[in-house]
């Protein structure tokens, strides 16, 4: 059959570009159109004369041929249709100023420094240097924006960055050596991550960046008019020479403009390249800026043994040499059991017991972020207890998990060995699992260790163990003996791939808009979802009929009744009717219940109470009969040919025409819809009628709720109790039982009397049910039961396994021995505090609750903090599904993308789960992940906790608490060898009532920072802890206490002498209790530093720091508001010193300082601090002016508060006519933005036509101007004064 293709094409938009690989002005639109779900075709050829004259132009196929032209505007267009210009109007105007932005500031500059190298303009070096100068400007401007943001609008990539990084594309290819890169770290990644998108390289291919600016030699055009020629015209004319029909005249005045405005542009740069050749003092170049070294530590430590920390310390941080060695030593010497420094646990304890056990991740695989997460805050918290005296244990364990084990292993075997589980049989399948358990289990173990969990591993355990297997049968016989658990045949969710039942947890809600195509196992097709059906049901005896509709047609081949709502008037005469099944002339009853909305669809319902949890409810208060129609593979059954034994989207199709050709299908249109996906599978969840162990939960969800209500149970945060309490009163039972090999193998039997007296019973009759710890066990209960002889019993253990959740329910005291008695169980149950993510509050929380009210009669914990659930810097679940799980070790120690792909291709995704997750990594880890450190990844991610709910995690951030490591370090080498080899601390950190007035100050921020921490460890509000401690030992310890003291270390008079002692007694408190206060959070690098400090005596103070005191608020009181107000004053002069001094470029030139203070008690505080004030702000003098006192003439004058004026002595230190000349063509500058602003928003249609956002940026960079203008006539008019 022939097509017309012509007709085809011309149904759709056509998008005209330049074939240029380098014309960035077609290539925004064409990454644009990457994001259609209807993309244009692309030619690269011009536009009809009668649309268009110039490219990019899309021409609309469905709008009578209107066309777009311009790169923004089409760009836009495709953009918005791919839903990627903002999510909401403020996103929107934020868009639009990054499109400006690229327009009028970036690209005239790129294309100045580019086109000259691309051979479309001549080169003038001078202009070629002052434009490269006025790009990196520009692009410092953007690098600045990136530093806290991975995108430049929102949390995913929008037109803003397709537009920005088009017009940064060719600087970045040709022009931006890798010194240039290195000072614009975050544009660098930030394009980088753009170029990486998918879209991206499907248009522009992999990108390789400059590696020194030479001119391109230009490569043969791919088309008659491809030349570079094409890229300089699309950027200044829009337009190719030779192409097309003559221009019109508005088109040649619009190019004469922008030749005009480009020459414009050029003469600036000439003239600033004239002032630069100037006469003036040469500048140094900058150094450029190291990379992150790595030092290792090389010298010979057997395994345990403590670290050398005599020889000296590297001159810079590396995490590398810092974590070497004292994992070992820790765990060798004991610091991290409940035993140490005591006989034994149950020695009482004045400073009380502390207990968490860890929530037992899954031993398949590996730990990721969100593990890092809880065990950062357990691990913080745990050693905060620790050093707070108290008998402290963290027990680690490890879980089983029944499916994702199984899922591992058996895909395992058949990609090793062609094998399935059924073929090796149930024996051997699990000596497989255990296998594979002890190679890969100890991984978690080992990554725990890395992270500096201070874990008694003595006490590890793991759910499959023989004495939590013990507890583990004894809690199901203790529960089934007493009636809480019972046998019964209800809905389940089920894994047709995996043949088993799954819990809620396991099921994935997928939401769609409407009609969507997914995957399923076993189909080679993609599986329609996301429509309604309609079709109609025949009323018996007349020729009326009802309408239904579905989202899952095949089912209606089990469909037992319509139902209608009982106050419909529509359907009250079909009271006592029934609806004829169309394909085996089933009569179904019309029912009326109150479940059914009268307002959606026809009112009229479709139930098939065996395949849908609402449909089972309505079957079971109508008594209808439950149609079961699928088998546990999804094959069809109890259904009439040609449906047998069709698979279960198979028979969708079958269905559906089978009642166009009947004449009962009505409609089909999209429904937006959630599908329930199988996490561990991928298959689409079937709900499914299954004889299985339940948990009767109503009186022991009424418990849980109780004890939270009457305070004996604390949930923090509250805003959490909702969500327990909603769960709790409306509790259902709990299916306990998993079609699985791997696991707790249900210790029931179905008993079987060979005596005619005793009726044959079934599978779903729990009085045919005994439990046992054995078979002569339960042989001896049945024949109590049935009071027959042990001959005539026999009877077959259940295949199937306990949910992994059952187990983990009674983690808190199954560790311990339970239901066995011993020393551990005595003193570490009920434990202290349960801590782990929101997203498992009912799924282990709740059941942890009710599982120890139920069989200890105890809570399993006092308190139940809950963190926030850690995503990927695009907001989505970290998921070995998704291939987004990031390796905690991989940020600690560095990983190359190279590295990143392979951990995909080593995994057990499939091939294009893992083709979607390496273009993933792409984008989010262009260069891969830096080296970072256990106690960076440690404290970051603390100190992520204040975002909410979730935590979207970008690990490019946790860099920066590297550099903070590394500033701590330096401050702790520089305190060190200010104190000298020859200093001995005092016994005790206290005051001595000669400390001046920096020391006195720093002492009160201390104790501040003590009472923050203190406070906050409380409270869980582990932000406030960590801010406190970064603020002090960064903003007040290094960067005023440090400098100010400087000058007090340098004098040798006797006085100064002592003043000089006093000082460092105060800096070794400040370092010692800083680096306690810091030891929760990062083990590593305070315990390498604290190790260097000399000891306070007598010398026997605890070996480590992390059995070292956390301060104390009692020890350390000495917080005193009214010094750090007038430390506050006196910072805020410093900092109005220092900005005159960089309003006058004083860079190295110290100057005379006069403060005008408002009164006597001013006068006073300025002179207390004026050492500190000289010091701190590079000052030549301070002098001290009140009253009407006499300022010299000659001053710079600046306001600090309204008790002081600071006046800095100018005269005879800068260049006066220079200034006031530089100071001249500001003003002139500043007037012809305020003038060219002014114009543009003094426009008729300016309030109609222009964003909202937009004119309040206007609004606000007028204003900024207007400030900036008043401080430039204030200057000169100064100036003019002195000269």
């Amino acid at each position: 059959m022939l097509v017309d293709v012509s007709h085809c094409f011309l149904q759709m938009d056509t998008l005209y570009i330049s074939p240029h690989p380098d014309d960035f002005r077609s290539l925004l639109p064409l990454i644009a159109t990457e994001y259609c779900s209807s993309p244009p075709r692309a030619v690269h050829e011009d536009p009809p004369a009668d649309v268009a004259r110039s490219r990019p132009a899309l021409v609309l196929a469905g709008a009578g041929g209107t066309a777009l032209t311009g790169s923004s505007a089409v760009s836009w267009y495709l953009a918005a249709a791919g839903k990627r210009t903002g999510s909401d109007k403020k996103q929107e105007s934020q868009v639009w100023q990054w499109l400006s932005f690229a327009d009028n500031e970036l690209t005239p500059v790129a294309c100045a420094v580019t086109f000259p190298l691309l051979g479309v303009m001549g080169v003038d070096k001078k202009l070629q240097q002052s434009s490269q100068a006025e790009l990196l400007r520009v692009l410092k401007v953007l690098d600045k924006t990136l530093e806290t943001q991975t995108f430049l609008v929102g949390e995913a990539v929008t037109l803003a960055d397709m537009a920005v990084s088009m017009a940064a594309l060719l600087p970045f290819k040709y022009a931006l050596e890798p010194v240039d890169r290195t000072s614009l770290v975050n544009v660098t990644r930030w394009f980088n991550t753009c170029v990486n998108q998918p879209q991206f390289l499907k248009v522009l291919g992999k990108i390789s960046l400059c590696e020194k600016m030479v001119p391109v030699t230009p490569k043969p055009a791919a088309a008659s008019n491809a030349t570079a020629n094409s890229a300089a015209n699309t950027a200044t004319s829009g337009n190719e020479p030779g192409n097309g029909p003559p221009k019109t005249e508005a088109q040649l005045k619009k190019e004469a403009k922008k030749r005009e405005k480009m020459e414009k542009f050029q003469q600036k740069k000439e003239m600033e390249e004239k002032k630069k050749l100037q006469p003036q003092m040469e500048k140094k170049a900058k150094p450029e800026k190291k990379e992150l070294g790595v030092i290792t530590y090389n010298i010979p430590t057997p395994p345990g043994e403590k670290k050398d920390v005599l020889s000296a310390l590297p001159d810079s941080y590396s995490p590398q040499y810092v974590e070497a060695g004292w994992y070992p030593w820790w765990e060798k010497q004991g610091f991290f059991k409940p035993e140490y420094g005591r006989k034994n646990v149950s020695e009482p304890n004045t400073h009380g017991v502390f207990m968490m056990c860890i929530p037992p991740p899954n031993v398949t695989g590996s730990l990721h972020l969100g593990h890092a997460l809880t065990n950062a805050i357990q691990d913080s918290l745990t050693r905060w207890h620790r050093m707070r005296g108290e008998t402290t244990l963290w027990n680690p364990g490890c879980d089983h998990a029944g499916i994702a084990t199984q899922v591992v292993v058996e895909k395992k075997l058949m990609r090793e060995k062609q094998m399935s589980r059924h073929d090796l049989g149930r024996e051997n399948f699990i000596q497989e699992v255990w296998k594979w358990k002890n190679e890969k289990g100890d991984r978690i173990y080992h990554q725990l260790r890395k992270l500096g969990s201070s874990l008694d591993w003595d006490r590890a355990c793991f759910t499959m163990d023989t004495k939590l297997s013990y507890a583990v049968q004894e809690a199901f016989i203790h529960m089934h003996e007493e009636g809480v658990i019972y046998r019964s045949k209800r809905l389940v969710n089920w894994s047709c791939t995996l043949n088993s039942a799954i819990s809620d947890i396991e099921v994935d809600k997928k939401e769609l808009t409407g009609r969507t195509l997914l995957p399923v196992p076993g189909y080679k097709e993609k599986v329609e979802f996301g429509v309604l059906v309609s079709f109609s049901y025949k009323i018996e005896g007349s020729d009326e009929e009802v309408v239904v509709a579905t989202t899952r047609i095949e089912t209606m081949l089990g469909d037992t009744a319509v139902a209608v709502h009982p106050n419909d008037s529509r359907y009250q005469h079909l009271r006592g009717k029934m609806v004829i099944h169309p394909f085996c002339d089933r009569k179904m009853p019309v029912v009326f219940d109150d479940f059914v909305d009268m307002n959606f669809g026809t009112g009229a319902v479709k139930i098939t109470p065996a395949h849908d949890h609402n449909d089972y409810e309505v079957g079971e208060r109508h008594k209808l009969p439950f149609i079961n129609i699928l088998d546990d593979n999804g094959v069809l059954i109890n259904v009439p040919p040609p449906f047998l034994g069709m698979k279960r989207f198979e028979a969708r199709n079958a269905v559906l025409q089978a009642l166009k050709d009947r004449g009962q299908f009505k409609e089909i249109k999209d429904n937006p819809m959630v599908v329930p996906v199988c996490s561990r599978s991928k298959d689409i969840v079937e709900p499914l009628m299954k004889p299985q162990w339940y948990v009767d939960c109503r009186e022991m969800g009424k418990q849980a709720a109780d004890v939270v209500r009457n305070g004996e149970l604390k949930i923090i945060p509250d805003h959490h109790l909702k969500t327990w309490f909603n769960w709790m009163d409306n509790i259902r039972d709990w299916c306990i039982s998993r079609q699985l090999w791997w696991g707790h193998r249900i210790p029931a039997y179905f008993v079987t009397v060979n005596d005619p007296s005793v009726k044959p019973g079934e599978d779903v009759d729990g009085h045919y049910w005994v439990s046992g710890r054995s078979e002569e066990e339960a042989r001896e209960k049945a024949t109590k039961c049935f009071n027959v002889t042990a001959d005539k019993i026999s009877f077959r253990q259940d295949e199937d396994v306990l949910d992994t959740w059952f187990s983990s329910g009674i983690f808190p005291f199954s560790i311990f021995g339970w239901p066995n008695e011993s020393e551990d169980l005595r003193v570490f149950y009920p434990g202290t505090l349960l801590e782990t993510g929101h997203d498992i509050l009912f799924f282990w929380v709740a059941r942890m609750v009710m599982m120890g009210l139920k069989l200890t009669g105890k809570l399993p914990f006092k308190e139940v903090y809950l963190h926030a659930v850690v995503r990927d810097a695009h907001g989505r679940k970290m998921s070995k599904s998704l291939g987004n799980v990031i390796d905690p070790l991989d940020v600690i120690t560095g990983i190359s993308l190279e590295g990143l792909h392979a951990q995909l291709t080593d995994s057990n995704l499939d091939p294009l789960e893992i083709e979607k997750a390496i273009q993933g990594q792409k984008s989010d880890y262009p260069n891969g992940i830096p080296e970072c450190g256990t106690d960076a990844l440690r404290f970051s991610l603390c100190a992520y906790t204040g975002q909410g709910r979730d935590i979207n995690l970008d690990v490019n951030r946790i860099l920066g608490y590297r550099h903070f490591c590394n500033k701590l370090w330096n401050a702790v080498k520089f305190a060190m060898r200010t104190l000298g080899e020859a200093f001995v601390p005092w016994e005790k950190a206290q005051l001595c009532g000669s400390e001046n007035a920096s020391d006195r100050w720093i002492l009160s921020r201390l104790c501040a920072a003590v009472a923050l921490c203190d406070s906050g460890f409380k409270a869980y509000d582990f932000p406030a802890i960590t801010t406190a401690i970064y603020n002090f030992w960064l903003y007040e310890l290094c960067d005023v206490y440090l400098e100010s003291i400087k000058p007090v270390m340098s004098k040798t008079d006797p006085d100064g002498q002592t003043q000089g002692d006093i000082c460092r007694q105060t800096l070794y408190t400040c370092l010692e209790v800083g680096l306690r206060l810091l030891s929760p959070f990062m083990p590593f690098v305070t315990e390498e530093l604290f190790q260097r400090l000399p000891r306070r005596p007598p010398q026997n103070s605890p070996p480590s720091i992390s059995v070292t005191p956390y301060p104390d608020t009692s020890e350390f009181c000495w917080h005193s508001e009214e010094i750090d107000h007038q430390m506050e004053f006196v910072m805020s002069v410093v900092r109005t010193i220092r900005s005159l001094r960089a309003d006058y470029n004083l860079t190295k030139t110290r100057a005379d300082c006069y403060l005008q203070c408002i009164d006597a008690d001013t006068a006073d505080l300025v002179q207390k601090y004026s050492l500190q004030i000289q010091t701190l702000s590079y000052s030549q003098a301070i002098h001290t002016i009140t009253g009407d006192g006499t300022i010299p003439q000659g001053c710079a004058v600046a306001i600090a508060s309204d008790r002081c004026t600071v006046h800095l002595m100018l005269k005879g230190l800068i260049d006066l006519e220079k200034e006031v000349t530089k100071l001249t063509a500001k003003r002139g500058e500043l007037e012809k933005q305020m003038e060219k602003l002014k114009e543009k928003m003094a426009k008729n249609d300016y309030k109609e036509k222009v964003p909202v956002k937009v004119q309040e940026a206007d609004a606000e960079k007028l204003r900024q101007n207007e400030t900036e203008l008043q401080k430039v006539k204030e200057a000169i008019e100064n100036f003019s004064k002195m000269m």
